[in-house]
């Protein structure tokens, strides 16, 4: 059962993370980085030299490995396990190649409708997936309770814009067309992903996630209208159906939102089942707060080329970050991922930065 795979953990020493999420109290606010784990990391590089990528992502060692590493550097409050949005599609039987200097490919995207019948109608999520719930078992024994540890998802509308634009897109165009030419069909694949993404969240808390995020980096592209109709009901449907699976077996997983770009959305996400939203950099902290009332955590979201500034630059953009958004129910983020070429001094700098102001910020409370 669910509850009995977390008895032999190592006790969870600063759950800070946790508390933040849930809008409790805490000696300081948490801060975590998307793509913590990544090139901009030297060992991180040198572990994954001539290894493919998707091969990696299918050894539960390496990923345990490569989600360690940030925090051997760094006083990261959480982890996030190291996996990829893309192992989904592979699991409804989609080939996916990440190729050197193009990323994520699909040799055979979804061109019609009809393309739909060559995906697996009834996945087994423990079979197909089943290596990334060993990775997260594994870290969650070798983080030895420093951290909380976040198991993760694409979301529905950014699974499909991948599986038919067969890999990064400036207009998303291939995508959004079925939106609007094919809407049953574009509703049929949402749901199904939507299907897979609740059983393999669960299975990830079943694995030993404490924390669950959702990606849904491509809600940029939509509209208002079109994000209102493909993505939102979608992204609500699933922290639902987790959260009722999870409350039956008396458990608590905090749930995080990252719509990047839905600016306009920011409302209608605070009140979507979800314990904190994630924002991307071009939100005003104080109008998040504002426009979200206080009914949700707030996660992000310094420019992620902040950290490209002088350290003592870091300190005050964090310092500033930190009074638009004030101590209680925030973790702190970037508003994207960390770049490649990013010093990770740096990197270094914006947690110590955020750690001593929200010290002092709270001490003054």
């Amino acid at each position: 059962s669910l509850v009995n795979s977390f008895l032999d953990f190592p006790q969870l020493r600063n759950d800070t993370f946790l508390r933040a999420a849930r809008g409790e109290e805490t000696e300081h606010v948490p801060v975590w980085c998307m793509r913590q784990a990544g090139r901009y990391l030297t060992e991180f590089r040198e572990f994954r030299a001539g290894k493919d990528f998707f091969e990696t992502c299918q050894s539960p060692e390496a990923c345990c490995e490569l989600t360690l590493q940030p925090l051997r550097r760094f006083g990261f409050d959480a982890a996030i396990i190291f996996s990829d949005i893309l192992v989904i599609p592979q699991a409804l039987g989609m080939d996916v190649q990440m190729v050197a200097g193009k990323g994520p490919t699909f040799p055979e995207p979804l061109k019609e409708p009809e393309d739909l019948q060559r995906l697996t109608a009834k996945v087994d999520v423990g079979k197909e997936l089943g290596y990334v719930f060993k990775a997260i078992t594994l870290t969650r024994h070798k983080i030895e309770g420093k951290v909380p540890l976040i198991g993760f998802s694409g979301a529905p509308w950014t699974l499909m814009s991948y599986m038919i634009e067969g890999g990064g897109s400036n207009t998303h165009s291939k995508a959004k067309r079925w939106l609007y030419r094919h809407p049953e069909a574009s509703h049929m694949l949402l749901t199904m992903l939507t299907d897979v993404i609740v059983e393999y969240l669960l299975g990830q808390v079943a694995a030993g996630a404490q924390a669950l995020q959702v990606f849904e980096s491509h809600a940029g592209i939509l509209g208002p209208v079109h994000f209102n109709e493909y993505s939102l009901p979608y992204l609500r449907d699933i922290a639902r159906r987790v959260k009722d699976e999870l409350k039956e077996a008396g458990q608590d997983v905090p749930m995080i939102v990252f719509a990047k770009d839905a600016h306009y959305a920011v409302e209608d996400l605070s009140q979507s089942h979800y314990d904190v939203v994630g924002l991307d950099w071009t939100i005003d902290p104080q109008s998040a707060r504002e426009r979200t009332g206080g009914k949700v955590s707030l996660q992000g979201n310094m420019d992620p080329c902040a950290l490209y500034a002088p350290k003592e630059r870091i300190s005050d953009i964090v310092k500033k970050m930190l009074e638009g958004f004030g101590t209680r129910g925030y973790i702190a983020n970037l508003g994207h991922g960390v770049y490649p070429d990013m010093d990770p001094e740096n990197v270094g700098a914006f947690v110590e930065a955020v750690h001593q102001h929200s010290k002092q910020m709270i001490k003054k409370i």
